[in-house]
């Protein structure tokens, strides 16, 4: 049976502080159901609240950063009374975002294989990412008739700019390790097998500086950067709540649940 909840999320600390968050579903290609958005909220928070953490690393088990909402799981659940409405749904991914945005400490994502959807919002909000060479972003909210969410609609044009943003938003682009790194997205590019050593050793690096001048260098450039982002994550919260029921999205779940990894060439 599939991990869920904080059942699906190990975390480790090493004795410098340096906190890994591990996405634990790779039989799902770690996407993430309501429940482990939610634990994955507790958890970031817990880690980034307390005085022992002074860096977090994100990651996916397997070969997935994370492929956003678990799709088939929404598939599954349509019309279950159990299953989170569109208004709860949004709202857990703002605040996945947001626990990201807002820790005290900084934030590095080691991307995986894919990041789709939510999950190339999650990445987007860490403060550094690093990628392996065979990762790739996925922007594939329209693709499936949604609209970008989790702040990927502030988080990428405040990141590229309007221009190249618009391009990967509406076409539903998935972008390379080397596209992602040479538009400014990924910090580094590194072998699969390399991956979270490299992820380790510039989390260390950081763990050794001071905690309070990284806190606040952090908030400044997440302020002068991120200002809108209550307003986007409103836009995005009332345009994806008419979306989530639309015929377009049922038929994109259908659709890309038989997809296979994109073609870049």
């Amino acid at each position: 049976m599939t991990a869920t909840g904080r059942d699906a999320v190990m975390v480790d600390r090493d004795d410098l502080g340096v906190a890994t968050i591990i996405i634990n579903r790779p039989d799902r290609m770690n996407a993430l159901d309501h429940s482990t958005v939610c634990a994955l909220v507790e958890i970031i928070t817990e880690q980034s609240l307390d005085p022992d953490t002074r860096v977090i690393v994100l990651a996916g088990e397997g070969g997935a950063f994370t492929t956003g909402a678990d799709l088939q799981a929404i598939r599954d659940g349509a019309g279950s009374d159990e299953a989170p409405s569109p208004e709860v749904t949004m709202t857990s991914a703002a605040e996945l975002v947001r626990a990201v945005l807002t820790a005290p400490v900084p934030v590095i994502a080691a991307v995986n294989g894919p990041a789709a959807g939510v999950g190339v919002s999650l990445a987007l909000a860490s403060d550094l990412m690093l990628m392996s060479d065979d990762a790739y972003l996925l922007f594939a909210f329209t693709n499936i008739g949604l609209m970008p969410d989790g702040g990927a609609s502030v988080l990428l044009p405040a990141a590229v700019g309007r221009s190249v943003a618009s391009r990967m938003l509406l076409r539903g682009d998935a972008v390379s390790a080397e596209e992602a790194r040479d538009v400014g997205l990924a910090l580094e590019v590194l072998p699969s097998a390399d991956l979270r050593a490299a992820a380790g050793k510039l989390a260390r690096r950081l763990a050794r500086g001071p905690r309070r001048a990284l806190e606040l260098t952090k908030r400044a450039v997440t302020g002068a950067t991120l200002a809108e982002l209550d307003a986007a994550l409103a836009r995005e919260h009332e345009g994806q709540c008419e979306l989530l029921v639309s015929d377009d999205f049922a038929e994109g779940v259908a659709s890309i649940l038989e997809k296979r990894r994109p073609d870049f060439s």
